[in-house]
C-alpha cells in the first residue's frame, strides 16, 4: 500500500507543479485554468479553490455517467491538487521567466509535467481525479479514445471559461490540441514503469520473507 501511495502522491505534485508551471509562463492557461481564472475574476476566492469546486460538479457528473461512486483517490485528488496549486503559487523562487525562450522552455515542461503526473496517479490505482474520472467515464461509455475525449473536454472547459473572462492565448490552443495524444501516451507508458516497479519490489519482499522463513526453520 504505501509504495502506490507514494506514487500517487509523486503524480499529483507533479501534475499540479506541471499546471502552475502553465499559469506562470505566461503563454496561455490551460482551458480548464481558463475557467478556473473566469471563476476568481467573477466571484473571487482562489484558482486552487475553485480548482476543487469544479472538481466536485465534474465528480458528480462522471459518478451519474459512470453509474457507480468514484473511488476515494478522486476525492482525495480533487482537493490536494486545488491545494498543492496554491502552495506552487506562493513558492517565491517560480516565477515567469523574462525572456520568451524561457518561458517557451516553462511552458513546454508544463505540458509535460502535466501529462506524465496524471499518468503516474492514475497508475497507482487509487481512482482518477475528478476530470480524468469524466475523460474514462466518456471513454468507456462511448468508446472513443482517451485522446479525443480528453481533447473534446479541454475545447468545451476553454469555451466556457473563455466566456467568463477566462485568458486565452496561443498557448493554450496549443495545449488543447496536445494534451490528448500527450495524455494517450503518458497514461500506458506510466502504468508499465508503475507495474514494473511494483513487481520488483513484491519480489524483493517475497524474497526476504523466504529467508527469513528459511532462518526460523534452520534455528528449529
Amino acid at each position: 500500500m504505501f509504495p502506490r501511495v507514494f506514487i500517487y502522491l509523486v503524480g499529483l505534485l507533479v501534475m499540479a507543479l506541471g499546471i502552475v508551471f502553465l499559469l506562470k509562463s505566461d503563454l496561455g492557461v490551460p482551458p480548464w485554468d481558463v475557467l478556473h481564472v473566469g471563476l476568481f475574476y467573477n466571484f473571487g476566492l482562489t484558482i486552487g479553490s475553485w480548482s476543487i469546486i469544479a472538481g466536485l460538479v465534474i465528480l458528480t457528473i462522471s459518478a451519474i455517467i459512470a453509474k457507480e461512486i468514484p473511488q476515494i483517490g478522486a476525492f482525495a485528488n480533487m482537493l490536494l491538487v486545488g491545494t498543492f496549486i496554491d502552495l506552487y503559487l506562493i513558492l517565491p523562487f517560480i516565477n515567469t521567466p523574462d525572456h520568451l525562450i524561457g518561458r517557451v522552455i516553462m511552458f513546454a515542461f508544463g505540458l509535460l509535467f502535466l501529462g506524465y503526473g496524471m499518468g503516474i496517479y492514475i497508475s497507482a490505482q487509487f481512482g482518477a481525479g475528478p476530470r480524468d474520472s469524466l475523460m474514462i467515464a466518456i471513454s468507456e461509455k462511448t468508446g472513443w479514445s482517451i485522446r479525443t475525449v480528453r481533447s473534446v473536454i479541454e475545447i468545451v472547459a476553454l469555451v466556457i471559461g473563455w466566456r467568463l473572462g477566462g485568458p486565452v492565448f496561443w498557448g493554450t490552443i496549443i495545449f488543447s490540441l496536445s494534451i490528448g495524444p500527450i495524455s494517450g501516451f503518458a497514461l500506458p507508458h506510466s502504468r508499465i514503469v508503475t507495474d514494473r516497479w511494483l513487481a520488483k519490489l513484491k519480489a524483493k519482499q517475497d524474497k526476504k520473507h523466504l529467508g527469513e522463513k528459511t532462518n526460523r526453520g534452520a534455528v528449529l
